[in-house]
């Protein structure tokens, strides 16, 4: 969800209600302790330099139970840390913690907001993995042409 998208779902939302990326509840109580810029600058496996910034907010359950975060509280917020984004319509990622600290992308589920799972992923895939093709011609070429083991002597 980028920062757009959640600015209207709070201008049209009287509660908030997050909801895990498993279907639990997060607690009613929590609190949004800080939202800012995450950027990560970085190569990646193939060499190639890369750049990323989202906005992040960070979601804390404490024992203050009688705490509710308003859509106008949350809106504000992320007003004021709105210099740090440079004008950007980023997406936003919610960190949560349950075992660990985890990262989650947000989207809109009705009248709910949800966590979404991330995933690792090769950005040069096209440099780590070879083709099939490629893997094709390399294990034909491993194969003798005569003999007990070629395609054409039927012991396969």
């Amino acid at each position: 969800m980028k920062l757009s998208a959640l600015k209207s779902f709070l201008e049209n939302s009287s509660e908030l209600h997050l909801i895990q990326a498993d279907g639990q509840s997060v607690p009613a109580h929590f609190h949004i302790t800080e939202a800012g810029l995450t950027t990560k600058h970085f190569v990646d496996c193939g060499g190639t330099e890369r750049l990323e910034k989202n906005i992040s907010m960070q979601v804390w359950v404490a024992s203050d139970k009688d705490h509710r975060l308003t859509p106008a509280k949350l809106s504000g917020i992320l007003q004021k840390a709105e210099l740090l984004f440079g004008g950007e319509d980023l997406e936003v990622e919610v960190e949560y913690q349950t075992d660990t600290i985890g990262r989650y992308g947000l989207k809109q589920d009705g009248n709910f907001l949800k966590l979404t799972s991330k995933r690792t992923q090769c950005l040069a895939l096209d440099l780590c993995l070879p083709s099939p093709e490629k893997i094709y011609k390399d294990l034909k070429n491993l194969v003798p042409s005569t003999g007990c083991c070629s395609p054409a002597s039927g012991c396969c």
